[in-house]
């Protein structure tokens, strides 16, 4: 089973939260962290949203509205570090000074020997990050030349760096995202995946009404399902009713594994029948999944504490099912999962796997996790990539209008 653990990301990305309509001002400044000179035409951004802002002469930026909640606030600076502070934005106007270190002296120009690879460690790269979804197959990286990739041959890893930002131009949803500070993994052995980095969304223009409907409807179909799409129907109670099923996955050691240590400890030959059962399990990993057919009530996937804050918390595995829309036709993988659902379940379903990571986890009211690191996705979670990645300040039509959570990450 393939698992996805997406740093500031996806799926599970840092970010807004709460419904209220509240809006303030924020002004700052950016300057260098040891002259405290300013710094001109900097950009500055509320990272995973489509926030952003360019510094003047004097270094200064504004953003007039913003919605009321907790944003991580990002300055890039070429020659600089980034520079990132969390910010929790309430009714009255702040101020906010960013201070970006220097890189360091520029390295002399270093001649390395040409790797026979590179272009296959580099399309590999592009397939893991990007996706092979059908909206993943309409991006482009336009700078492929800002991101360094290379593999180890010791540690089987195949990472990927980008000093200043990697541009995704997503053609299917209509956004140009600059992905800042982007530093990826994947090894080839357990096939585990992870990045991190701070994303900014530019909405892109479109060639006419009809390409910017299509744009619309895409980003409509990339939210439904989503793992934000299931934290937030967890968060508001509304897992059957916003079509998800969650089911309790429990892991446990392969029968014929424990069969054969017990035939070990008693010193005997199998019967026929232990034979039989051995050849069934002889074939299958040395865990398996179990499946309990009944939908998990709230309770067992949420917690609510004195204060409201709202935590993610459940035992062993969840499979989680969303029956509103078919999955892409690149999928590969069964859709069966592990267990059958109940007689009458609609055949058309995304079958997705989550794991927590920590006892629990909070949650935002826009389906956003504080700690996104304390949650693995697999299966369908872990198929979709940056084609159908969307700013946590997105609205689904009829939807209250997005802003991020401000009281419970107080509490953090």
């Amino acid at each position: 089973m393939r698992f996805l653990r997406a740093y500031s990301l996806l799926i599970c990305l840092l970010g807004l939260a709460s419904a209220a309509r509240a809006q303030s001002r924020i002004t700052g400044v950016v300057e260098d962290s040891v002259t405290h000179q300013p710094l001109a035409f900097a950009s500055v951004f509320l990272a995973n949203t489509t926030l952003g802002a360019t510094t003047t002469e004097e270094g200064k930026f504004e953003f007039p509205r913003v919605p009321k909640g907790t944003y991580d606030i990002v300055a890039s600076y070429v020659g600089y570090r980034l520079s990132k502070q969390s910010i929790t934005v309430g009714t009255a106007a702040q101020s906010v000074t960013l201070r970006p270190g220097s890189s360091g002296p520029q390295l002399a120009e270093v001649v390395v020997q040409a790797n026979p690879h590179q272009e296959d460690d580099y399309r590999k790269f592009v397939a893991l990050f990007v996706g092979r979804t059908t909206f993943s197959k309409q991006c482009r990286i336009s700078n492929p030349e800002a991101v360094n990739v290379a593999y180890n041959d010791t540690t089987k890893d195949l990472t990927a760096v980008a000093e200043n930002y990697l541009q995704v131009e997503n053609q299917a949803l209509g956004y140009r995202i600059k992905y800042f500070g982007l530093h990826f993994q994947y090894n080839t052995e357990d096939e585990s995946i992870s990045y991190d980095g701070q994303p900014i969304f530019e909405e892109m223009t479109p060639r006419d009404e009809r390409q910017q409907r299509q744009w619309d409807a895409n980003r409509v179909a990339a939210y439904h399902g989503s793992q934000t799409h299931f934290l937030k129907s967890v968060y508001d109670n509304r897992v059957a009713e916003e079509g998800f099923l969650a089911q309790k996955v429990r892991i446990v050691e392969n029968p014929g594994i424990v069969l054969k240590e017990r035939l070990r400890r008693g010193n005997r030959r199998a019967t026929p029948a232990e034979q039989d059962s051995l050849r069934k399990w002889s074939s299958l990993p040395d865990v398996v999944a179990r499946l309990f057919p009944k939908a998990r009530p709230i309770d067992s996937l949420r917690r609510i504490a004195d204060d409201g804050t709202t935590y993610l918390r459940f035992t062993q595995q969840l499979q989680v099912c969303y029956f509103g829309e078919a999955p892409d036709p690149n999928y590969d993988a069964p859709m069966a999962a592990i267990g059958p659902v109940a007689p009458g379940t609609p055949t058309k379903r995304q079958v997705s796997r989550l794991i927590l990571l920590a006892p629990e986890t909070k949650i935002r009211p826009n389906g956003s996790l504080v700690n996104p690191l304390d949650v693995v996705t697999g299966e369908y979670w872990g198929f979709q990539k940056i084609g159908e990645l969307l700013p946590l300040d997105y609205t689904p039509p009829g939807a209250a209008s997005p802003a991020p959570a401000a009281a419970a990450d107080k509490a953090k």
